[in-house]
This record gives C-alpha cells, structure tokens and sequence, in this order.
C-alpha cells in the first residue's frame, strides 16, 4: 500500500508535537488564559488531539478525565498534575505515531466508522488546532518573558538541526 502522503503526515506530526514539547515547556502553566490557567489549554490541545485525530466517534475517555475539563471556559475544580500532563502528552504521541505507521494513503479519504469526516479532514483539523493552540502559549510566554519560543520548521526538523536551546534569539532583560 501507498505511503507517500501518510510517510509525510507522519513526519508533520512528529514536529507538530516537538514544537507542543518547545511551548509545554517554556510556558507558565499557571499564567492565566481568559480566566483558565495556561495547563488547562494544554490539557484541551492534547485532548483534543487523542479524540478527534483517529476517530471521535469511537473514542474512550482518559480515566481522569471529568465532563468539561476539556474546555477551560468552563469551571472545574480539578487540577491535573503536570506529571499527568506530560504522561498523557507522551501516550497520545504514541498513540498517533502507532496508528500512523498501519495508515495507507488510501485509508485517508475513508469515513473511520460512525464518523462524518475522512480521516485525512481530522488530521488536518489538529493540525490547524493544535498550532493554534501552540501559537497563544507561546504568546503567553512572549508577553511574560520577552522571549520568543522556538516553533521549528521541516527544513530544520528534516535536517536534524534542533534548537539547543529553547528560545529563539537573544534573551533579553
């Protein structure tokens, strides 16, 4: 079977979670995001990503999930540890590559069941979601810091050349 356009997909994801990594880990998690603090939009962009990237329409629950947590505009007074954060961004990552790896082309303009989109329009639905998402922590982070993430680009990421650090530039006072 075909693996052009899935072998690239693959290798966007990969980087699409290596830049998630860069923003997860020069944010402020606690920094507040239109009343919600930052980690609850981490939680929202991994989740969002575990449910919609293979099919939302058959899709379980993470176990410490509660109704609304997904949604930092809603009240919650659960707190998730930033351990649990990382562990689930890890088992999502995972879970995408795994399924990547059996993905043919083909299968990409396929209706997964019970599902009203082709797999190819939630793959490119995270994409557009999760950079997004990528995109208000790292403004959080610029706003608070004065310094500028790295968001690294598939020449760079093809080629191997990772920032060493993460922050692009010269930190400034």
């Amino acid at each position: 079977m075909p693996r052009i356009l899935t072998d690239s997909i693959k290798t966007s994801v990969d980087l699409m979670f290596y830049n998630l990594r860069i923003a997860m880990k020069t944010c402020d998690w606690q920094a507040d995001i239109c009343g919600a603090p930052a980690w609850r939009y981490i939680y929202h962009t991994i989740h969002s990503c575990d449910k919609f990237f293979i099919n939302p329409a058959v899709f379980d629950e993470p176990p410490f999930h509660s109704p609304g947590l997904d949604w930092p505009d809603m009240q919650s007074d659960i707190v998730l540890s930033a351990e649990l954060l990382w562990g689930y961004y890890e088992r999502t990552y995972g879970k995408i590559m795994v399924h990547l790896d059996v993905l043919t082309d083909e299968q990409l303009v396929e209706m997964p069941e019970k599902c009203n989109m082709t797999r190819l329009e939630l793959v490119l639905a995270q994409f557009r979601h999760m950079y997004a998402h990528i995109g208000i922590l790292n403004g959080i982070t610029i706003a608070q810091t004065a310094q500028y993430p790295h968001v690294v680009n598939e020449s760079n990421w093809n080629a191997r050349n990772l920032p060493e650090s993460f922050f692009a530039g010269v930190e400034r006072p």
